[in-house]
């Protein structure tokens, strides 16, 4: 059995970032175009990359990245999503990913961050729930190790298709959910300034996560000398 990914460490440019007080505000400040992204994390966790594209049906998500990188010597996959909708091609390739890495007995390391699954009429179309349902199939029996942090928005199945069984962290500034707060006032017929109470309700916020045993940790920047 291969050892698990090691943590990714916090990127230097959301160092002194300061943390939302609610839990709207936090969803607000993980939405921000100038937070990390996943190039930044893999850029800093990996000496080199070399990615794999296409989920072998003809279909490329242009906003998911798989591959295979070095870090200190070991060779670790990796599934990051990049702040977009991840459609059923994208899906299909983490699938994938997670086949090779179990072939070359390889740990792997997922990167979640995401607004939901894609679901326009062409998404459908293309099988985007069975799609989702063959990812949570192989994350569930995977006989490798998978750790996964969210570092940014965790929405839905989504977000929840990529997210280990037994070794979830968060970002300090990410958030999970079963939905998004606007849909969830929507579903509760509640007017739109009552979105900010219904995130609240949703208790999303990496402390809340963590209080519940949700996720293992939160991942922040480090103190200097630590």
């Amino acid at each position: 059995m291969p050892h698990r990914a090691p943590l990714p460490p916090w990127p230097a440019q959301d160092a002194d970032r300061p943390l939302a007080t609610d839990a709207w505000t936090h969803v607000i400040g993980a939405r921000s175009p100038r937070r990390a992204r996943a190039d930044l994390w893999l850029a800093g966790y990996f000496e080199q990359t070399i990615e794999i594209r296409g989920d072998r049906c003809g279909g490329v998500d242009p906003g998911l990245r798989c591959g295979f990188g070095r870090r200190q010597g070991a060779t670790i996959a990796y599934v990051a999503q990049t702040g977009e909708r991840t459609t059923p091609a994208g899906f299909r390739t983490a699938t994938r990913l997670l086949g090779l890495a179990a072939r070359f007995r390889l740990p792997v390391l997922t990167l979640i961050d995401t607004p939901g699954a894609a679901a326009d009429p062409a998404d459908e179309a293309a099988g985007v729930g069975s799609a989702i349902a063959e990812l949570f199939v192989a994350m569930a029996s995977s006989q490798i190790p998978v750790t996964s942090v969210v570092i940014g928005e965790g929405v839905s199945g989504g977000a929840l298709a990529l997210a280990s069984p037994n070794d979830l962290w968060i970002a300090r500034d990410g958030y999970l959910a079963v939905t998004a707060p606007e849909l969830a006032s929507s579903i509760l017929k509640l007017g739109t300034d009552s979105v900010p109470q219904v995130a609240t309700w949703l208790r999303l916020t990496p402390a809340e996560l963590l209080s519940r045993g949700i996720v293992r940790g939160i991942i922040g920047p480090r103190r200097s000398g630590g």
